[in-house]
């Protein structure tokens, strides 16, 4: 293939291949052309005359269309003369009458150039363009297919390239394109008599071509459709004076007629109508849907935004008219295609502004209904006062307008707030109103929309469910209040599983109240019976979905209610049987229906609650039920009733565990699967592309479902009320109960029928091919033959699993074997295709069977029957199996890699594209080639080099394929080599043709190239970005682009322009509903944003997310100055919300700007790990004039006004990013100095605006969860140091004070809107704030009075001591100090409540009933979570309140404090705690901290508690700081010893060094208080005045330790502890000795011995020192830091007192030591040794005037200082020298001493020998040498 890489072909290459070769090597030849006519010198004449000869070659469609398009833009760019010439040649051969096989071929080239040629060339064509086109359009006349197909893209093509120039003959072509909707399409972008006088014509031809039309064909009718619509309504060309508004009216006629009468004329309407005959078909709705949908889209959500009232009234006579709505089914039709336009217009065209006012409008089209609801209000007899159609017709448009306004709501969230409190829409009641409807869908309707108000707006949950069960109570005596209200109240206790923060508690025992009293009363009035059963079930059903923490409460009354439903025995109920009329079974019926499905909910939402013993208590009433669908109801007319219970019961036993009614009810069962007759068609997931379009796949399947049988469509909300209650935030659509009944059977049927063949097959052995084998054969194989392709699909699937069941290698060779007989018999589509697909289904679940021959067999017939061009069905079938033998090989298909890329290349080269199932199996094959050769793809060699090329050239095959589904797989195929060979595949031109597909209307292209988009840049982020610009210089602008085009092109031109591909992802995020799609979206920005953030493209990403949240037609909130002195340093004015119109996106969602956000958070965070200037203002402005790049720090203001226009958004949810967001700007920043004012950081600068963000999340209304992280913010500003002035302060300090008010008023005020675990959370969120404050005002105040002393490791880095103002030390104290009294009994109460929460599952029992100080009992396991955040810095703040107290108890307790915010063992509150003592409640205080602290000490987790594990051991260090605790944990040394223990584990868990500071300091504490303790003893027993010292502590007369209960051991273990991790040389046993604790033990016993006598309590020191010298050994084995171990010796005779260093054995030790490493060869430890010995030396020195009178002690001491040092000075003299030059006073008293020395010397000698002491003045024979230098 590299030889087809030239401009010229080579023709000697290409004529020694064969025919297969052949193609594949041209088509190579021409893709390389392509790309090099554009930027090479070309030889005209040479390159024609190649193309033609390819063009008389018969090439199969991809060539010639590559052909086509390499010709023509060979004359563009070239001399365009010739053209002509090639005109009249291609004319030439469309009008021969060549009939042989090549002819057919060469004519469709010639068509194919002659589009081309036009399409490029366009008006320097224009004088033939007559006879061309008279020439194609006389052979269409006469063409086939394929000839037809060609023919309309050729003209399609001359249109588009001639524009106007065209227009003589736009008539001609439309009445011979009649049935072309693409040519249509292009034509009427010039001919405006298609939307002006032919536009009812168009339209009629329009409706017809819906008839009987599949998935394709009604997109593309419906698209033409919509545009000449669009078109007609505004006009893009000048067409006189025309009424625009009569327009519109005509036009929407027109789209109501079709859907009402479809495409026929008036005559047969109106006889239709006569006759009662339903004229309009699905598919002509469905199409008519479709074209209303892209009408809107083309005209745009400006039109729609105006036009939506008349818009709106057009859907309302739709789905009210009575031809729409005949039969039930129609209805339900009618509803959900009125329902798709709305969700496809309002959801996707309209941003939030525009959307609030769609609501409103919806509002009112509801209140236009009132009259029905007013009437029945005043009557029950609602058919005296209203017709029966008016309340038919009534009912559907309340349905629709009420299910599109609960999408509306619930996508808007929070910011919907504003539709609720405005009083000319009356929202609520209006909504509220409809309840009331005689009709259940309406009712319904408004239930399922007002829970999607309260999943919206968590606030009126509750207020809506009081409000509904009120009007539930009061109007009990009317049917349509109780079942409307009924199901309100149930929607909206359902929503709550969706709402975080909750209802009250007490709601659920208020609904099950309700309900108890619904079902008591049901008998009462037999009028309201059914309505009361029915809504008192559905209550109990809503209240189950509460989740276990509620239900639990309850299930005892829960179970009685199942069991009083249900007969006591089968006995009874046989009984029953005989007696009951109509009304009594129907009743009887529904109540039993909706028993089961609580039950059903019970085991969905609380398995975990349905233990053995509710099972064994439920186990009659299941009997009973099952046994009843054996029995036969007395009454036929109940069938209905019937066939709901029925479907129940199927339900419920599908999801209990067979075993559970094993035995108890078998004939029962028995019985029932012999019922089991409707079997849906069951098909593998994969295997759905072979019956149809794949729904899943497409935009449209809420209304294409519908075309699919009653199995599949037919879904309304009214067939199962119960369904209100479903998880799923979407509309539920429950299917008819018959359609349900069957789908609940197959379901049912595969969960017990295993459990049934298991059991009978233990009874009677395995079952043979007689029992099951032969049967299951026989009917699958009939099956397989079927004319349905889904019954093909079901049976493959299901021999195959008949198969894998049997487990018999000789069964599954035989089913082998009967395929193949099969496939060489039979010769109908049907059958060959279903064996066909049955071979891979086999490979799919027998793993491949493991035998090449089998292989080769399988893939022999599988090659044949895909060459089978005479039945595409079969070609599709065969080679969809084939890709699963590929798949499912694995390395056995490695042999046959060559020859199947072969066949698949070679079929897409010839297979028409009239076919695309063909081609999309063929892709299917092509990708799991791919994945079977997998990385070998990367190899060099020649076989490997082909196959690669074949992958490439079969990809490029497919994208050039019109049908969306092969594009997909094109890219889907393209991503598989990219990630097994990324250098082979090109992203030059893939990114730009992913980019081209972005905003596909088809889902699944728009799903490929997403998922295709985040594969790639995961390693290629740049080079995406950058290739996906070029599409917007290859993409040529094209003005008479239609409307609906105009926008796409908007998109993908100006959108990557000027904001590049995220910018268009973020667009597409905004627009797209598919979840699936949203989240790869948000993957492919988050590595896109990873990739590039940090390398240079920080700049972009961070203006992106700017532009993105700005992008809202909302305004924000702006800060208000609140305190008159804000405005000095107020630039909030720079934070004001405005218009941002002028940027790349308008009207963005709140959940695009949430994601946004995410990603500013992402970036800070990448930032953190990447580069220091990033947070170094100083560094980052240096660097930033040396290089091109950009920091985060010179970000901040964008960062902080981000931030803040989250933080004040409308939307709660984006209000809690932007808080997050603020959060980490403080924690990231706070600490970063201004360079430009020195003692400032540069944060100060955005004070006020940091208090205007928090300000609006403390008011009245705020939700608790913002409220809660608002206070996290507030205490991280303040600890952040970054306020310098106490005025400033105050601010944020009064937002925390007014959230400190809230919580001591209690949670009476949470009580009505949430769950009581939020008003837990709020109050733990503000106290813990309050803690933080606390903690870093008292390390404040302490730094400023002990500047010196190190900072606590509790407090934030962050500290800024840079200011002396009154802030920095007591003067936030004193902001603290005014509320400390309130806060000190709050703190120790939610330190008890936590406490109690702890304790282990066992202990449970002692909880108080009532609950604690800040929970509740029936919120404990909520509660725990909000504890378990809190609890640290509370216990830490709580420390440091009592050490400043010094445990001294005050009663100056807080008047507004409203309830016992102190438990009554923690304060002076209670009635219980004044009658203990002060010394009572200081040791429970005491002892509550140290339980809180040692436990989690014990065992803390692994993730994310560092900072827990420092405030619990800065809690410790605070109380032992105090005199009374020291004294209580020195007097209990089994607590001491204990705490020892802990703090031991803790330094062997964790590596932190400021956590073994904090050990150590905690160490020395404990043993102070030991010491004490003994002092104290030795005072109280007279130890001073007794002549023998009394013995304390421990050792006693033995000296003896004992592990475990010794302090001293304790303290020695930590000690060494650390020393070994900090010093592994220290330790023996790490150098490898192995007799270290025998040596240890002995030394230890001798040191015991020889301390007898000694204070006990110095054991601890001389242990010590023992436990160091036990590195001292003399092993040669052992390796010892001799410098470390006499630094750690130095330090012990420094600190130890003289008692203890004066001790004979550390003495002798210690000296042993030093004289041992004075003596070292080690040329590191002599001189450091010398250096310190040598000054002592020298200190010992008398001069001449002492020495005289010096003792004899000291003068022994001067002489053996003076000899040590004449002998050490010339071993040691460099450090000698060094010494006495850097120490003056050294050297003069060393000069001293030697002169006095010699003064002595010469004394001594001449009072020995006077003859010689003249002659020793006058001539000393030796003199001393006193310079050493």
């Amino acid at each position: 293939m590299e030889r087809a890489h030239s401009l010229l072909l080579n023709e000697e290459a290409c004529s020694q291949l064969g025919e297969h070769q052949r193609s594949e090597f041209i088509l190579e030849w021409l893709t390389h052309l392509k790309k090099l006519l554009p930027a090479t010198d070309r030889n005209q004449r040479r390159l024609v005359d190649q193309l033609s000869g390819v063009l008389i070659g018969s090439p199969g469609p991809p060539t010639r269309w590559l052909l086509a398009h390499c010709l023509a833009l060979l004359f563009r760019l070239g001399d365009p003369i010739p053209s002509s010439l090639m005109v009249e040649r291609c004319s030439d051969i469309i009008r021969s009458k060549d009939d042989s096989p090549s002819g057919l071929p060469t004519r469709l080239a010639a068509v194919a150039c002659l589009g081309a040629l036009y399409e490029q060339l366009g008006r320097m064509l224009a004088g033939s363009f007559k006879d061309t086109l008279a020439n194609l359009l006389k052979a269409m006349k006469s063409a086939e297919s394929q000839g037809r197909y060609e023919i309309m893209l050729s003209v399609e093509k001359i249109l588009r390239g001639l524009g106007a120039s065209a227009v003589p003959c736009h008539r001609d072509i439309y009445k011979a394109a009649r049935a072309m909707w693409s040519c249509l399409l292009e034509l009427q972008r010039e001919a405006a008599f298609l939307w002006t006088s032919e536009l009812e014509n168009v339209a009629t031809l329009c409706f017809r071509a819906f008839e009987g039309s599949n998935y394709n064909v009604r997109v593309s009718v419906a698209k033409l459709l919509g545009t000449l619509l669009a078109a007609a309504v505004e006009p893009r060309q000048p067409a006189g004076t025309i009424n625009l508004c009569g327009k519109k009216l005509e036009v929407m006629d027109l789209l109501l007629g079709g859907f009402l009468r479809g495409g026929a004329g008036f005559l047969r309407a109106s006889g239709d109508m006569l006759k009662g005959t339903r004229s309009v078909s699905k598919d002509v709705r469905i199409g008519v849907t479709q074209a209303y949908v892209v009408f809107v889209s083309t005209l745009g959500g400006s039109w729609l935004e105006v036009n939506f009232p008349a818009f709106l009234s057009l859907l309302m006579e739709l789905a009210s008219h009575c031809r729409a709505t005949q039969t039930p089914g129609d209805a339900v039709v009618t509803r959900r295609c009125v329902s798709f336009i709305l969700r496809s217009t309002l959801g996707s065209l309209l941003g939030e502004k525009a959307q609030t006012n769609a609501a409103k409008q919806l509002c009112f089209a509801v209140a236009s209904q009132k009259q029905a609801i007013d009437a029945a209000l005043a009557d029950g007899n609602v058919e005296n006062r209203v017709s029966s159609a008016d309340i038919s017709a009534s009912q559907h448009i309340l349905t629709c307008c009420l299910l599109e306004l609960g999408e509306l709501v619930q996508g808007l969230g929070s910011t919907a707030a504003p539709l609720l409190t405005d009083s000319s829409t009356a929202f609520l009641d209006t909504i509220i109103a409809v309840l009331l409807h005689p009709a259940p869908s309406a009712q319904l309707a408004a239930s399922w929309c007002l829970r999607c108000i309260a999943m919206a707006m968590p606030s009126h949950c509750s207020l809506l469910l009081d409000r509904c069960a009120e009007r539930l109570v009061a109007l009990k005596s009317s049917p349509e209040a109780v079942a409307g209200y009924g199901a309100a109240v149930t929607a909206l206790v359902a929503a709550v599983q969706h709402c975080s923060l909750g209802i009250p508690h007490t709601k659920g025992q208020e609904v099950l109240d309700l309900a108890e009293d619904l079902l008591r009363s049901a008998s009462q009035n037999s009028r309201i019976s059914l309505q009361r059963t029915q809504a008192g079930w559905l209550l109990i059903s809503a209240l189950i979905t509460l989740g276990p923490a509620v239900v639990e409460h309850h299930l005892s009354r829960l179970v009685l209610l199942w069991r009083c439903v249900f007969p006591a025995s089968l006995r009874e109920q046989e009984s029953e049987l005989r007696r009951g009329d109509y009304f009594t079974w129907q009743v009887t019926l529904e109540g039993r229906a909706g028993a089961l499905s609580a039950m059903k909910n019970l085991l969905l939402h609380c398995r975990e609650l349905f233990t053995d013993d509710i099972t064994s208590r439920l186990l009659t009433p299941l009997a009973c039920a099952v046994a009843l669908l054996t029995k036969s109801v007395p009454d036929c007319s109940v069938r209905g009733w019937s066939i709901v219970y029925r479907l129940k019961v199927y339900e419920l036993l599908a999801l209990l565990p067979p075993h559970t009614y094993q035995g108890t009810t078998p004939p029962s069962l028995s019985s029932l699967f012999f019922k089991l007759t409707l079997l849906p068609p069951l098909c593998h997931c994969d295997d759905l592309p072979l019956v149809g379009p794949a729904l899943h796949d497409t935009d449209h399947r809420y209304i294409e479902e519908q075309l699919h049988g009653s199995s599949v469509g037919g879904g309304s909300l009214d067939n199962n009320p119960f369904s209100l209650c479903v998880r799923s935030g979407e509309v539920p659509a429950p299917l008819p109960p018959p359609v349900a009944l069957t789908s609940a059977a197959v379901h049912l049927f595969g969960a017990v029928f295993p459990h049934i063949i298991s059991h009978q097959g233990s009874t009677r052995g395995s079952l043979g091919p007689e029992d099951i084998r032969s049967p299951a054969l026989s009917l699958l194989s009939g099956a397989l033959e079927s004319v349905s392709p889904l019954l093909r699909c079901m049976a493959a699937e299901g021999l195959a699993r008949l198969v894998q069941v049997v487990g018999d290698p000789g069964f599954t060779v035989s089913v082998s074997l009967l395929c193949f007989d099969r496939l060489k018999t039979a010769r109908d589509a049907a059958s060959r295709s279903g064996y066909a697909l049955a071979l891979g289904a086999l490979y799919r679940y027998s793993g491949g069977m493991g035998s090449p021959q089998h292989l080769s067999t399988c893939l022999g017939v599988l090659f044949t029957l895909s060459q089978d061009s005479t039945s595409p069905e079969v070609q599709t079938w065969s080679l969809h199996s084939l890709s699963l033998v590929v798949d499912l090989s694995s390395g056995l298909y490695r042999a046959h890699g060559e020859p199947s890329f072969a066949l698949v290349l070679r079929l897409l080269l010839s297979a028409p594209p009239t076919h695309p199932e063909v081609h999309y199996s063929l892709g299917r094959c092509l990708h799991a080639l791919i994945t079977c050769l997998g990385p070998d793809l990367q190899s060099e060699g020649a076989a490997v080099s082909s196959l690669r090329s074949s992958c490439l050239v079969g990809c490029g095959v497919m994208q050039a394929s019109p049908d969306c589904l092969v594009q997909a797989r094109a890219i889907s195929c393209l991503q598989q080599l990219h990630m097994f060979s990324p250098p082979h595949v090109n992203l030059a031109n893939l990114v730009p043709a992913l980019c081209a597909h972005l905003c596909s209307s088809y889902l699944c292209l728009r799903r490929a190239v997403v998922a295709c988009l985040r594969q790639l840049v995961q390693r290629e982020a740049l080079e995406v970005s950058e290739h996906a610009v070029t599409l917007v210089k290859e993409l040529p602008r094209r003005d008479n682009t239609q409307l609906g085009e105009k926008q796409r092109v908007r998109l993908r031109h100006v959108t990557i322009k000027e904001v590049g591909l995220e910018g268009a992802l973020f667009t597409l995020l905004d627009r797209e509903s598919d979840s699936g799609l949203r989240k790869d979206i948000q993957e492919t920005l988050v590595h896109m944003m990873m990739s590039s953030a940090t390398s240079g493209k920080l700049g972009h990403w961070l203006k992106l997310c700017k532009n993105v949240l700005s992008a809202t037609t909302g305004e924000f909130i702006e800060a208000s100055q609140e305190d008159e002195d804000l405005s000095r340093d107020d630039d909030s004015s720079a934070f004001k919300a405005r218009s941002e119109s002028c940027g790349p996106f308008t009207a963005l969602r709140w959940a695009t700007r949430r994601f946004a956000m995410e990603c500013v958070c992402r970036i800070i965070a990448q930032c953190e790990t990447s580069d220091a200037a990033h947070f170094d203002m100083a560094l980052a402005q240096e660097r930033r004039l040396q290089e091109s790049t950009d920091f985060l720090v010179l970000h901040l203001g964008d960062l902080v006004r981000m931030a803040f226009m989250a933080a004040t958004d409308h939307s709660d949810q984006l209000r809690l990013a932007g808080l997050q967001t603020l959060l980490v700007i403080i924690k990231q920043f706070s600490s970063i100095p201004e360079p430009e004012f020195p003692g400032h950081v540069i944060l100060e600068q955005y004070q006020a605006n940091v208090g205007a963000a928090l300000r609006p999340a403390f008011t009245a209304d705020a939700p608790p969860d913002v409220t809660a992280k608002a206070c996290q913010v507030c205490s991280a500003w303040i600890a952040s140091g970054v306020v310098s002035d106490l005025r400033d302060l105050r601010r944020v300090h009064q937002l925390l004070a007014s959230s400190l008010v809230k919580v001591q008023t209690g949670r009476d005020t949470y009580s009505q809107l949430y769950n009581e675990a939020t008003a837990t959370m709020e109050t733990l969120a503000v106290l813990k704030a309050w803690a933080e404050v606390y903690i870093i005002a008292v390390q404040r105040s302490r730094d400023k009075q002990s500047p010196g002393r190190s900072a606590d490791l509790s407090v934030s880095s962050l500290t800024n001591d840079m200011s002396e103002s009154e802030s920095g030390g007591a003067g936030l104290l004193k902001l603290v100090q005014s509320d400390l009294s309130t806060l000190s009994r709050l703190w120790l109460a939610a330190l008890q409540d936590y406490s109690l929460l702890t304790l282990p599952q066992e202990y449970t029992s002692q909880l108080p009933a009532t609950g604690g100080s800040f929970y509740t009992a029936e919120t404990v396991n909520q509660a725990r979570v909000h504890y378990s955040s809190s609890w640290a810095p509370i216990l830490h703040a709580t420390s440091l309140w009592l050490h400043s107290t010094g445990f001294v108890i005050s009663d100056d307790t807080p008047a507004n404090l409203s309830r016992p915010a102190t438990p009554t063992s923690m304060g002076q509150s209670s009635s219980v705690s004044r009658h203990k003592s002060p010394e009572d409640v200081n040791s429970d205080r005491l002892h509550l901290i140290l339980g809180i602290g040692v436990e989690f000490l014990c065992s803390p987790h692994s993730e994310d508690q560092m900072e827990n594990i420092t405030s619990c051991l800065r809690a410790l260090q605070a109380l032992l700081d105090v005199s009374w605790p020291r004294a209580k944990i020195g007097n209990d040394q089994a607590l001491s010893v204990e705490l020892l223990s802990v703090l031991h584990r803790l330094l062997v868990t964790r590596e932190s060094a400021s956590v073994h500071l904090a050990v150590l300091d905690l160490l020395q504490q404990i043993v102070m208080a030991a010491q004490e303790h003994v002092r104290e003893k030795r005072l109280d027993d007279g130890a001073a005045e007794k002549e023998t010292l009394p013995e304390f502590g421990e050792g006693r007369d033995t000296g003896g330790l004992i592990p475990g209960r010794s302090l001293v051991f304790g303290a020695l273990e930590l000690c060494l502890c650390v020393l070994v991790r900090k010093l592994p040389q220290l330790s023996p046993k790490l150098a490898g000795t192995s007799t270290t604790g025998t040596r240890t033990r002995k030394r230890k016993k001798d040191l015991n011995e020889k301390l007898e006598g000694q204070i006990n309590m110095d054991e601890f020191s001389l242990s010590t020192v023992y436990m160091v010298t036990c590195g001292f050994s003399g092993d040669s084995d052992c390796v010892v830091d001799q410098i470390s171990l006499l630094t750690a010796v130095t330090v012990f005779l420094l600190s130890a007192g003289p008692e203890v260093c004066t001790t004979e054995p550390v003495h002798m030790l210690c000296l042993q030591r030093f004289t041992a490493s004075m003596d070292s060869k080690d040329p590191l430890v002599s001189p450091q040794l010398m250096a310190v010995f040598l000054p002592l030396l020298i200190s010992f020195l008398l001069d001449e005037n002492a020495l005289s009178s010096a003792p004899t002690a000291s003068r022994s001491l001067h002489e053996a200082a003076l000899k040590d040092l004449m002998r050490l000075g010339p071993q040691h003299s460099v450090v000698f020298r060094s010494l006495v030059a850097s120490s003056p006073h050294l050297k003069c008293r060393l000069e001293a001493a030697i002169r006095g020395n010699q003064e002595s010397l010469n004394a001594k000698a001449s009072s020995a020998n006077p003859s010689t002491r003249s002659a020793a003045k006058s001539s000393p024979s030796i003199t001393l040498k006193t310079n050493f230098l």
